[in-house]
Parts: C-alpha cells; sequence; structure tokens
C-alpha cells in the first residue's frame, strides 16, 4: 500500500477550512483594528496642525512654576514638569497603598464579624457596610475632610498653661485642624546596618512561618507561630539599636509660632482621602469577605469543630484557606477600584498625579492630549501591575487537588 498524495494548500481553506479559519479571523481583525488606530492617529495629527500644535513632550522638561504642598521627593516651583509629574505619582501610590492596606484590614474584620453570632456585633458591621456602600466616595471624602478641618483644634489652641487642646501619647503627637504631626526620625551612623538587621529579621519571620506552615502539613504540630514572629520583629532590632549606640532618633513636633515645626506633617487632606477610601472599599471587601466564607460547605467547620479545633483555629486553617479561592478575584478590583478613586483628591486639595499631570500642567502648557495620554498611561501601567501581583498570589494560595 502506498501513501495518498498530499493535498496541496488552497487559498480557499483560508475560509472554509475549520483549521485555518479562526487564524484567518484573527489576522484580518488585527489588520483592521491597526489600520483604525493609524487613521485615528493621523486625523489627530492633522487636526493640531490646523490649529498650529505639534504633537510631542518636550513641554516636560520647562519649568513647573507652581508649589506642591506634600512630597516625598524634593521639589521647588523651579522644577520641571516631569518632576512635578513624579511627585504627583508617587502621591498616587502612597494613597494607593496605604489605603489599599487599611481596606483589607478593615474589610478582613468587619465580612467575619458580620457572620459573628452576637446580634449587636452582626448589625453594627451590616450598618457599616450598608452605609458606606450606598453613599458616592466623593461624599465620604467630603465629610472626612470636614470632620478633619473642623471638628479638630487649631494649633494656638495648645498653647500656654490654659491650653484649650493638648499633644496625645506622652506629648508627641498633635492632631490640628492643619493635619497630624507625628515623630519623624533621624537618621545617624549605622542607620542602614539596623535597617538591614531590620529586613533580615522580616526575611527570617517569612522563612519560619514557611517553615511552620510545612511542618504542620507533614506532622500535624503547631508552632507557636504568632510569639515567635512578633520575638524576630522587635528582638534582633531592639539589640542592634543599643549596640550600634542609637543610630535612629526621634524628631519631636513642637509649637513655634503659629503652627508645629519638626517632625512628620500628615496633611488632612491626605488622612481624609487616605481614610474615606479606605473605609469605602472596606465595605465591599467585607461582602467579598462574608461571600468567601459562606461559600465554604458548613460541613467544613463541623467537621473541625469534632476534630476538637478551637474557632479561631478553624477559622485559619479550614475556612479561610478555601475562601480565599473566592475572596481574591473580586479582591483584586477593589484594589483597583481604589486606586483609580483617588484621581477624587482634587476634591479636597491633594496633589496627586491627577492634579498634578492632569490638572496644572496641563493648564500651563496647552498640552492636553499629552498629558491626558500620558496621565492615562499610569493609571494602566498601575492597575496592570497590581494585577499581575494579585493574580501571582492568587494561582500560589489555590487549593492543590492531589
Amino acid at each position: 500500500m502506498t501513501e495518498p498524495p498530499a493535498e496541496s494548500f488552497r487559498l480557499s481553506q483560508l475560509i472554509y477550512d475549520t483549521r485555518y479559519r479562526s487564524l484567518t479571523i484573527q489576522v484580518v481583525a488585527f489588520i483592521l483594528i491597526m489600520a483604525g488606530l493609524v487613521w485615528l492617529a493621523n486625523n489627530t495629527v492633522q487636526n493640531l496642525q490646523a490649529l498650529g500644535k505639534d504633537f510631542n513632550f518636550g513641554f516636560l522638561g520647562s519649568r513647573a512654576g507652581y508649589d506642591i504642598n506634600q512630597r516625598l521627593v524634593e521639589y521647588t516651583n523651579d522644577s520641571t514638569h516631569a518632576r512635578a509629574a513624579l511627585v504627583g505619582i508617587l502621591n498616587t501610590l502612597l494613597v494607593a497603598f496605604v489605603g489599599c492596606i487599611i481596606a483589607t484590614v478593615v474589610g478582613v474584620i468587619a465580612g467575619v464579624l458580620r457572620l459573628s453570632n452576637n446580634w449587636i456585633v452582626a448589625r453594627l458591621m451590616a450598618v457599616y457596610v450598608e452605609g458606606f456602600r450606598n453613599i458616592p466616595t466623593l461624599l465620604w471624602i467630603l465629610i472626612v475632610f470636614a470632620i478633619m478641618t473642623e471638628a479638630t483644634p487649631q494649633p494656638r489652641d495648645f498653647r500656654g498653661e490654659d491650653a484649650e487642646a493638648s499633644m496625645i501619647l506622652f506629648d508627641t503627637v498633635a492632631i490640628t485642624n492643619r493635619g497630624v504631626y507625628t515623630p519623624a526620625p533621624v537618621w545617624g551612623d549605622g542607620a542602614l546596618t539596623l535597617v538591614a538587621v531590620f529586613l533580615a529579621s522580616l526575611v527570617g519571620i517569612w522563612a519560619f512561618r514557611r517553615y511552620a506552615r510545612k511542618r504542620q502539613e507533614q506532622t500535624g504540630d503547631i508552632l507557636p507561630v504568632f510569639w515567635i514572629s512578633l520575638g524576630l520583629f522587635f528582638i534582633p532590632s531592639i539589640i542592634f539599636y543599643f549596640i550600634l549606640g542609637r543610630p535612629v532618633t526621634l524628631e519631636y513636633p513642637e509649637l513655634t509660632g503659629f503652627n508645629f515645626s519638626g517632625g512628620t506633617h500628615l496633611r488632612s487632606s491626605f488622612i481624609a482621602l487616605t481614610l474615606a477610601l479606605a473605609l469605602y472599599t472596606g465595605a465591599f471587601i467585607a461582602e467579598n469577605v462574608r461571600s468567601g466564607i459562606l461559600a465554604v460547605s458548613r460541613g467544613q467547620t463541623e467537621a473541625a469543630f469534632a476534630l476538637g479545633l478551637r474557632p479561631n483555629r478553624t477559622m485559619n486553617l479550614v475556612i479561610l484557606p478555601q475562601a480565599l479561592r473566592v475572596i481574591i478575584p473580586p479582591l483584586i478590583s477593589q484594589y483597583l477600584n481604589l486606586t483609580k478613586n483617588s484621581s477624587l483628591a482634587i476634591a479636597v486639595g491633594y496633589m496627586d498625579v491627577r492634579s498634578t499631570l492632569g490638572g496644572i500642567t496641563i493648564n500651563q502648557t496647552g498640552r492636553e492630549l499629552e498629558g491626558m495620554l500620558l496621565l492615562g498611561l499610569f493609571y494602566l501601567v498601575t492597575s496592570l501591575i497590581i494585577s499581575a501581583v494579585m493574580n501571582v498570589y492568587n494561582a500560589s494560595i489555590k487549593l492543590k487537588e492531589r
């Protein structure tokens, strides 16, 4: 027997042959999309030329000429627009990072407490969740900002023996209508060594917790993870702090003139924006946590109780590991929403990237197209990074079937 001759390729197979049809459709769709983008870009350039404008990003190197009240890096009004955009980006990332941490802690606690057998606790958490979820974010930002500016004392109220207000935490923290003043670290000789010891302690905590989890899976023995981790977190740093001769000191805020000086100044706009976004997003996370816990079969809890596990260990070892596969995917969306909602910072005067690059810079330079493209690119890249990191974490905690 001889093999039949191989069939030659025909162009009609690109349409009628199922082996090539999907590829043909994708190629045609890609070509049409790229042609549409080229036409859109060409049309934009022609319209700009008709208005006497060109398309370039040279404005980023020109002098900004405006001040930014809160910044994490050095900046003056003589800095460039690129520097101003960097300050705004860092301010946005700061709000997103701190807000996501607070929202996660609040959301997990509220979600677990909503399932409490205590009627009062469950109802209070229900009021919090429903109250924050059904009122727009902007209103909560304005409400918290109003509380920070109207319900707190002025700096002059801290002056004199008959002062109407006083500092807290052993006179180290001052809460005023201009913000919160806290002690600031002053780095001296040996500070880098102390920081290295602290980072090594964090690595040690991670390695120990990983070892404890593997040992528990293999033998069933439960090590005192919390107390050992707490000791690794504090003890090495404290020991080296005194060995190195106290390389880090604190600068405390003091009332001088009409305001406090020294220390770290957390402005009311930053606190109001971060706290409002965290509480608002935490209400949604609480519902995600509650739904994830309810998705776990009731029999899992009953089986854990039958084995003699206490309720807290049942939650940590049995319920939450199975609930995370339901909690993590919507949690990613909440982190993205919090990051994008930080663009509402302009309502309370917080200088984020929307206020710097997407606001003042565009108004001064007239480069609205370039500015908005850069602003959209920043939010796009940030969202993709957050999504990628959370997807990696989601894959790592996914249940592994035998």
